[in-house]
This record gives structure tokens, C-alpha cells and sequence, in this order.
């Protein structure tokens, strides 16, 4: 009797630890294709302006529903007035222009669109210059160490696209990345504090680990990616991985006031949409970033 009974609580072990990790699958299953929308308020805008900015980051050729509806739904309930792609549209390893140049061609029709490239694209120059030719004529612009002024809703945003460190800049793989990039926005910005302009200026940049060298410039708002929200993310603690930044990131997801906390600069890292090499997240659901200007 006593046999028996050890066998049927190994039985009940056995089967309560399949159900426990079925429901793990099941919850890391929906938390890949769950997409929140996650918004900030910045009160930066000089009068009673409200603009509306939604990025998308990472999203890696992923889709999310038939020819990405569900995500495309999702940026048009926004409302925004501009939209920004933080680098990694398509995916270096499974590389399809069709998915992105659908998102693209969709996407600007809710409103204009900004792209700077991530590592990604980088991986891919000669491609992605056939590509870029393509969607040469949308209402999309595509920013390599350039910025232009757009006025919406009555303000002038110099918008500044940066490109990945390592997109077609040869000289960026012989002298340290930040110094590329300090001597590159040295070219499109003022330092911090020489200007008396009062043109609201956004930066595009797809790596956050570089945040010391982005606020040195007369910038106030940075959007960054990359991260992928450290992939996985625990309570308390924040995400686990970063590349670029290596275990515990600093920088993985959310509203940051520069690197050190007191800025003036608004730092904004998005947890991206889909995954590159590590094919999994958890605890950290695809998100669309909402910026809302005021």
C-alpha cells in the first residue's frame, strides 16, 4: 500500500510540473505576440502644442498579424503625427524587404514616417541601397547623419537621423565608435548650450549605450532601441541582456534623463518588436513606444 501511494505521488509530481511548464510555454508563447502600447508625456513643446510621435524599433521582419495588421491598427489608433523607425526594420539573417516594405508603404499612409538604420541594415548595405531605391517616392524619409525641420502642429522639429556606427563609414571601424559619433552630430548639432535656437530637436539613434556622447549636443529628445528590453527581463531588476551594454544594462527600456539622471535631455529606449538571435522573450512584451509632446 504504501508503494502504491509513492507511485501515485510521483505521478501527481510528474504531471504537476508538465502543466506548470506548459504554462510557462503558453505564457512566453503570448508574450512574444502580445504588442502593448506604451506611452510617455514630455512637457517640452514652448506653448499649448501637442504633437504625437510613435516609434517603432527592432521589429526585425517580424509580423504581427496577416501583413502586420494587428501592429499597423495599433499605430494608426495613435493618432500620431509622426512616425519614427529606430534601425532594425529587416533582419540581417532571414532578410525580407517585402514584409518591411509593405509595413513602409502602409505605415506612411498614416503619417510620415522617419528611418534611420540599425546594425541590421548595416549587415546588409549593398542590399539595403537596391532596397532603399525602392521605396524612393513614399512618404517616408530615410535619414544617413542628416536631420530635417518639419513643422507640425505649428512647431519646427529639426528631427536628426543617425546612422548605425557601422553603416557604410569605414572610418567608424578604425577609430572608436563614440568618437565617430561625436564628430559626426559635431556636423548636424551645436553643443550643449551654444545655441540660442529654440528649434525643438529629436534625435534618432539606434544604439542607447552611447547616451554620454548624444547629450554633449543641443538635443532634446533622444530615441534609441537595440536593447530588445534586455530580452529577458526580471522583476525589480530589469533585463538581463543587452548587446552593446553586456549583462544588466543600464539602458534597456523606458524614459531615462540623460546619464546621470538630472539632464535636460529626454532619453527614450524602446524594448523593440521582435527578436534577432535569441528567438525568445520574457517578461517583455513587443511594445510601440508613444511619445506625446506638450
Amino acid at each position: 500500500m504504501g508503494k502504491l501511494k509513492k507511485r501515485k505521488m510521483g505521478i501527481l509530481l510528474v504531471i504537476g510540473v508538465c502543466i506548470l511548464l506548459g504554462a510557462l510555454f503558453v505564457w512566453i508563447g503570448w508574450g512574444n505576440s502580445a504588442l502593448e502600447t506604451t506611452y510617455i508625456n514630455l512637457d517640452i513643446l514652448p506653448g499649448d502644442e501637442k504633437i504625437v510621435i510613435a516609434q517603432v524599433s527592432d521589429l526585425h521582419n517580424a509580423q504581427f498579424g496577416p501583413e502586420n495588421e494587428t501592429l499597423l491598427k495599433m499605430l494608426e489608433d495613435t493618432k500620431p503625427d509622426e512616425i519614427v523607425v529606430t534601425g532594425d526594420l529587416i533582419d540581417s539573417r532571414k532578410t525580407d524587404f517585402d514584409i518591411a516594405e509593405n509595413f513602409l508603404r502602409r505605415a506612411q499612409e498614416i503619417a510620415h514616417v522617419t528611418y534611420v538604420t540599425g546594425n541590421h541594415e548595416a549587415r546588409i548595405q549593398m542590399d539595403f541601397s537596391q532596397w532603399e531605391s525602392k521605396i524612393h517616392g513614399l512618404n517616408v524619409s530615410v535619414l544617413h547623419n542628416q536631420s530635417e525641420i518639419r513643422e507640425i502642429n505649428g512647431v519646427a522639429l529639426q528631427i536628426i537621423g543617425l546612422d548605425d556606427p557601422t553603416f557604410g563609414t569605414e572610418e567608424a571601424l578604425y577609430i572608436q565608435p563614440e568618437k565617430w559619433i561625436e564628430k559626426t552630430l559635431d556636423a548636424l548639432l551645436p553643443r550643449k548650450g551654444q545655441s540660442q535656437e529654440k528649434t525643438i530637436k529629436i534625435l534618432l539613434a539606434h544604439r542607447p549605450e552611447y547616451i554620454q556622447v548624444y547629450e554633449q549636443f543641443d538635443v532634446d529628445l533622444v530615441l534609441s532601441g537595440h536593447a530588445h528590453g534586455g530580452q529577458i527581463r526580471l522583476p525589480f531588476l530589469g533585463g538581463v541582456y543587452a548587446p552593446g551594454q553586456g549583462f544588466f544594462p543600464e539602458y534597456d527600456s523606458g524614459l531615462y534623463h540623460g546619464s546621470d539622471g538630472n539632464s535636460d535631455t529626454a532619453f527614450v529606449v524602446s524594448r523593440g518588436l521582435g527578436n534577432s538571435l535569441f528567438p525568445w522573450r520574457v517578461n517583455n512584451r513587443p511594445e510601440l513606444v508613444v511619445i506625446q509632446l506638450t
